[in-house]
């Protein structure tokens, strides 16, 4: 039986211009492991432990990366710019590509509001290849 093609088989236009929207604006959860808190912690030069008790939140069994209660901004989320992007999670590193955004025309133009990099004139155009790649890695 053949798998019916996603709405976005042609492609999808998208460049992060670190603009910080989608750190930004709405409460939420930022899911971290301890693969990447190892690395976030490296990258700041503190222990894991210190990372884990400044900058996350339990959640039932899990842990997220701490919001500010009043914008719910990203604790990284500096002068609209991520501080730990080279480092930043996975959650973090393969959006837009979240099923939610790509369930539909409709979600990724919703979604496009809030992010300038996706159908911008100048970005370009990520195949359906490594739109695949990308949702498989939120999966994972």
């Amino acid at each position: 039986m053949k798998r019916e093609e996603p709405w976005y088989k042609e492609g999808l236009r998208f460049g992060c211009t670190q603009c910080g929207q989608c750190c930004t604006g709405s409460p939420g959860y930022v899911w971290i492991d301890e693969k990447e808190i190892a690395e976030m912690a490296k990258f700041l030069k503190i222990s894991e432990e210190e990372f884990v008790k400044r900058y996350t939140r339990r959640i039932d069994s899990r842990l997220s990366l701490l919001e500010h209660p009043k914008t719910y901004d990203c604790v990284f989320l500096k002068e609209k710019k991520c501080g730990l992007y080279g480092s930043r999670p996975k959650q973090c590193r393969t959006f837009p590509w979240w099923p939610e955004n790509l369930a539909s025309k409709q979600a990724w133009a919703e979604t496009a509001e809030r992010c300038e990099g996706i159908n911008h004139k100048d970005a370009p155009l990520i195949t359906l290849g490594e739109i695949e790649r990308q949702r498989k890695m939120t999966d994972d």
